[in-house]
């Protein structure tokens, strides 16, 4: 039982990370109809700078804070100086800047810090507590701090004048233009918190999977899966979605080892936990591919 409830916190803990990609996936997705290919590499962009700032002296959370709000700057200046002279460019051309984004993102970080591995700290106590043998510091820390960015992020949506704006530019535009809202900027202030969500992912899970610039490849498949699962259109079920695949994965690689030790018979283990990201976004595109929590909509064309 205690194995047991151990792979379900590890999974909150993991789930808590896709929910944060998969969510600022979603605000792309909302606003532009497009999947931003290159979220992943642009939260190991700002895991870097955080990291770089830390071995200049800065604490964790000074360092912390100032690589989310760059990453801000950065997405804002991404839409408005990349993806705006792109607005009515066809579908495969946007697809091909995305990917184009996620090489140069990779490669610079590689020119400026290289490819080998390095240690991320954690801001974390690394001191036991009541619920040590279920949930690692670091691993309820994570969960915390996605918690208070998703619910800040919520009232921010739900009951600030810009949250609300941002909302009905993204939903409505042409509406949105007829009351008032600089339409423009509002696309490109939610490309900015999406950079700022992704970098906080980034900055939780380093000190797990170790800072390389490859480190989000395998955790923006997952956060996809998870966008799907909850409905690539619904932000909450993106986030719900996000925790879904967290526990699933480590389910199913714990139950192929509980499998392999009474049978001996190897089917899955924690090497092959992509497979299952893999597997659910095949899934939930061929039974339902508006996800779990979203809606069918149909447009005219």
């Amino acid at each position: 039982m205690e194995q047991f409830l151990q792979q379900i916190a590890s999974g909150l803990a993991n789930g808590a990370i896709y929910a944060c990609v998969a969510l600022a996936l979603v605000m792309i997705y909302v606003s532009t109809d497009h999947i931003n290919f290159a979220q992943g590499e642009m939260a190991m962009f700002s895991t870097y700078i955080s990291w770089q700032l830390m071995t200049w002296g800065a604490s964790f959370w000074i360092a912390f804070a100032a690589a989310v709000v760059l990453s801000f700057i950065l997405g804002v200046i991404i839409e408005r100086v990349i993806l705006r002279p792109l607005h009515n460019a066809p579908v495969l051309s946007i697809v091909v800047v995305f990917i184009g984004l996620l090489a140069i993102c990779n490669s610079v970080a590689g020119a400026i810090w290289s490819y080998l591995i390095k240690e991320y700290p954690t801001p974390f106590p690394k001191s036991s507590f009541g619920i040590a043998g279920v949930i690692g510091p670091h691993q309820l820390g994570v969960v915390i701090v996605t918690l208070v960015v998703l619910g800040l992020l919520f009232v921010f949506f739900r009951y600030t004048p810009l949250g609300l704006a941002m909302r009905a530019a993204a939903q409505n535009p042409q509406m949105a233009r007829l009351v008032g809202v600089r339409v423009d900027w509002m696309l490109a202030l939610g490309w900015g918190l999406a950079a700022a969500v992704g970098a906080v992912a980034g900055m939780m899970v380093a000190h797990i999977v170790y800072l390389d610039p490859n480190m989000m490849g395998g955790i923006l498949l997952y956060a996809f899966a998870g966008a799907l699962v909850g409905g690539i259109g619904n932000p909450g079920g993106a986030v719900l979605g996000g925790f879904i695949v967290g526990v699933l994965e480590n389910m199913v690689a714990f139950a192929g080892n509980q499998i392999e030790k009474a049978t001996g018979i190897y089917i899955i283990g924690n090497g092959e936990k992509l497979t299952v990201a893999l597997i659910i976004v095949i899934f939930v595109l061929t039974v339902k591919p508006a996800g779990l929590f979203g809606r069918v909509v149909v447009k005219r064309v």
